[in-house]
């Protein structure tokens, strides 16, 4: 697993520790390796802007960003291609799934509010590993809704760069780390775009106990 440098809990998984989503094994396996429960809280990802708050493990509900103020609770979701962010506050953290459809409808800006609303303003935030604009191919009716985050393929058709339009919105926080590592291109991550897969890697957050 990825570990996002000066983070208290947060972890982007690769292809090889399987899909944790679906294998409890391998999720037992990673959290052993993590120190954290093998309980996890996560969504039906919509690709919308809901955000839920988590107090228990296990399905929450519609949405694609969790909140959790409760210590010792991982909350995660699952990409392929999709932009992953761990947000990062002194007693809360939250995990989000966003695509374009998510990042268009302001998913990330909607769990900030959540968490700053709360009187936990995230003081760093981690994006994970998605397609970059190398190979994020998109139709015209896509570019119209990222201006300013327009770009190109390799081979030259028009795409969007989804990391760098959601770290602009990241603005107000001093501590970002990116990944930059695109799922396409790299053979250790699962890629819908690429491979048709229904693989996910997961992204899990959390609060240390201690």
């Amino acid at each position: 697993m990825i570990l996002p440098p000066g983070f208290a809990g947060a972890a982007f998984g690769t292809a090889s520790d399987g899909d944790l989503r679906r294998d409890p094994p391998a999720r037992s396996l990673a959290a052993a390796e993590l120190g954290i429960p093998d309980g996890w809280a996560y969504l039906n990802q919509i690709h919308g802007s809901n955000v839920l708050e988590a107090d228990r493990p296990g399905l929450l509900g519609d949405g694609d960003a969790i909140v959790t103020c409760q210590r010792g609770l991982p909350i995660m979701v699952a990409t392929a291609d999709c932009v992953p962010v761990v947000l990062e506050a002194a007693d809360s953290v939250a995990v989000v799934h966003a695509g374009w459809r998510g990042a268009r409808a302001g998913v990330l800006p909607a769990a900030l509010a959540v968490m700053t609303g709360a009187g936990n303003p995230p003081v760093r935030a981690a994006i994970g590993p998605a397609i970059g604009p190398c190979c994020y191919e998109v139709g015209l009716e896509v570019t119209a809704e990222f201006p300013g985050h327009v770009e190109e393929t390799t081979w030259g058709t028009p795409s969007v760069d989804l990391p760098g339009f959601l770290a602009a919105q990241l603005d107000d926080i001093a501590d970002v780390w990116q990944s930059g590592e695109c799922t396409y291109t790299s053979s250790r991550l699962n890629s819908w775009r690429r491979d048709g897969t229904e693989q996910r890697q997961v992204t899990v957050a959390w609060l240390p106990d201690s």
